[in-house]
């Protein structure tokens, strides 16, 4: 029998509220949703990232994640006349705090007046990233979200494709108790259907804003052997975003058919032919037909083979530059 702090049996499927209704600042929430889906135009970052293996272009997510993430910050901070235009919120700014949810807060240390005022799970996500779609984990409870808290994911790109600063793309926006529940729905729909464990230890805390460390206002599923639970990526919230996303153009190139190529040069121990024929075939796929394009994969391609160090991946980029510029383009 499930104890008093599990969810016996699926809930219905909820629905996204469309934010705080009545709330006093809802001018406020919809001015910091705005700066959000402003922030890529007006991000800028100190990091600047050189003499980086592409063969190694996968694993900028987990080295990079937390700096991206604090640079977000800084920027949406740098905005403050597009989310308080009218200085309202003159006292408040947003502060990072990664041990705890939400991990980004709007706060104050003026007495009398609320603090936290609202909230921002902020996820970066390296598009160029192996997977292909968000990995990142989203276990708080829904109780410990307030009705104007946010979940932001923030996908980036290198500006060269392999070197260069970060770049932000469009974001996704959500509600996090939306979210937080749309999981729970989810995870035990799936496990009912299959016979399986379907129990979920509902989280001690479950207020907003938990000075605790962020486990103590998480959810777990009592039969995630795999740590699946709390994949948000695989429960549909996010596919119209990711689609969105690897569509998007970084040096003329959709992000899709990079995420292709660099799968191709990650592995080395294929055939210089066969890399050539599988690199050509994915960038066929995308419609490349302009001669910018063309130009786009040359040089980039160039740029690889200076910095992969392994003489067969070097001969393969080679090989490739010279199909790029012949042959793509048809």
């Amino acid at each position: 029998m499930p104890t008093p702090t599990q969810i016996p049996s699926a809930p219905a499927k909820p629905a996204p509220t469309g934010g705080p209704a009545g709330w006093e600042h809802r001018a406020l929430y919809e001015a910091v949703k705005k700066t959000l889906f402003a922030l890529p135009e007006e991000f800028t970052s100190s990091l600047v990232i050189r003499d980086f293996r592409a063969t190694d272009i996968f694993t900028l997510n987990s080295a990079l994640g937390a700096s991206i993430e604090d640079s977000v910050v800084t920027s949406l901070n740098r905005l403050r006349e597009v989310w308080d235009p009218d200085g309202k919120y003159s006292v408040y700014k947003f502060e990072r705090q990664a041990q705890a949810f939400p991990d980004v807060r709007l706060v104050t240390d003026a007495e009398g007046l609320p603090s936290p005022l609202m909230g921002i799970e902020l996820k970066g996500w390296f598009a160029m990233a192996k997977e292909g779609e968000p990995t990142f984990r989203y276990t708080v409870t829904a109780d410990a979200c307030a009705p104007q808290d946010l979940l932001v994911v923030f996908p980036w790109v290198l500006s060269d494709v392999v070197a260069g600063s970060p770049k932000l793309l469009t974001p996704f926006v959500g509600e996090a108790k939306y979210a937080a529940q749309l999981r729970n729905y989810h995870w035990q729909t799936v496990r009912l259907a299959k016979g399986g464990n379907a129990g979920i230890t509902v989280a001690t805390h479950r207020t907003p804003y938990p000075a605790q460390k962020a486990d103590q206002s998480s959810d777990r599923a009592d039969g995630d052997g795999s740590g699946n639970f709390g994949r948000i990526a695989r429960y549909g919230l996010l596919d119209t975003f990711v689609v969105a996303t690897v569509k998007h153009l970084v040096s003329g190139i959709p992000v899709k058919a990079w995420l292709k190529f660099f799968t191709v040069f990650s592995d080395n121990n294929r055939e210089t032919e066969q890399v050539s024929i599988d690199v050509e075939r994915a960038f066929r796929i995308e419609l490349l037909e302009s001669q910018e394009q063309k130009d786009t994969i040359v040089r980039v391609l160039e740029m690889l083979a200076s910095k992969l160090q392994d003489t067969p991946v070097k001969q393969s980029a080679a090989a490739v530059a010279s199909v790029a510029s012949g042959k793509v383009a048809k």
